[in-house]
């Protein structure tokens, strides 16, 4: 693992350990040499982050699309700043060049960006761990309403267990290094033969 995508509000948000956090997870990817891969904001939890990596010395490439540059929400300060067309440009190049991603407190965008990455792993498009930063138990009722899709048998077991979590960023980082993908096989997997 030598990048973790990290999709977050481009608010700050009400409670100020959802920021505290994002400085850790910042800090924590920078000692562990890892690069962020991030939407490219200098705003909210996003620009938090953006700059706690860069602060410790760590690198961050940054993906926005040119409607958000074009209204000088980028951050000027990325290793890499890649600027284009579209949010679906913006997504697949974040996938590409991420080995793993996290979610942090955020809103719709946050939650699309995560069960993207996570139904591309279920349709074993990528093998790569996505991990939930639950600061302050932001995400419990996502978790409870995911634990009820596979008790109500509409989300298999392994495919609810490729969501790793933890409160802190050290154990979450630890998770995601040390990370088996399921062997499963796909209901949709042509037959051999």
């Amino acid at each position: 693992m030598k990048s973790v995508a990290v999709y977050c509000g481009s608010s700050i948000g009400a409670n100020p350990l959802y920021a505290q956090q994002a400085q850790a997870l910042g800090a924590a990817l920078a000692a562990q040499g890892l690069t962020l891969v991030y939407g490219g904001g200098r705003v909210g939890l996003m620009g938090t982050i953006a700059d706690a990596v860069l602060a410790a010395g760590g690198q961050v490439i940054g993906v926005i699309p040119d409607f958000l540059h074009a209204k000088e929400v980028s951050h000027i300060g990325c290793t890499e700043l890649h600027i284009v067309s579209t949010m679906h440009e913006r997504k697949l190049l974040m996938a590409e060049r991420a080995d793993a991603f996290v979610a942090m407190p955020g809103g719709y965008g946050t939650l699309e960006e995560l069960f993207e990455v996570l139904t591309w792993g279920q349709l074993g498009l990528h093998r790569k761990p996505v991990g939930l930063l639950n600061v302050a138990g932001y995400y419990d009722h996502l978790l409870l309403a995911l634990d009820r899709m596979r008790d109500d048998q509409l989300l298999r077991s392994e495919n609810r267990n490729q969501l790793l979590q933890a409160d802190n960023p050290a154990e979450l980082l630890a998770q995601l290094a040390t990370y088996q993908p399921p062997q499963l096989e796909k209901w949709l997997t042509p037959p051999t033969t």
